[in-house]
């Protein structure tokens, strides 16, 4: 198996465990500002709050991450079966 995917796999399992850690110890309410966007502000448990800036971290990750595909000589793909 490859090294760098067994890295990436115990990463994603730490970050998991430490969004639950989270949820357990902050159950208490923060209130949210961001006037340019919202006209009031939005009170919800630290925990949810943390998970929500985790989630919109992980999925601006991915968007900037997606379409680095490998660009070989000739630049057409190789057949699956070969």
């Amino acid at each position: 198996m490859n090294a760098k995917l067994i890295l990436k796999t115990v990463f994603l399992i730490v970050m998991l465990l430490l969004l639950v850690l989270i949820g357990l110890y902050n159950k208490d309410s923060v209130p949210f500002i961001l006037p340019p966007l919202l006209t009031k502000s939005i009170k919800l448990p630290a925990a949810i709050m943390y998970f929500a800036f985790f989630a919109i971290g992980v999925l601006t990750g991915t968007i900037l991450g997606a379409g680095r595909g490998k660009k070989g000589s000739g630049g057409a793909a190789k057949p699956a079966g070969r």
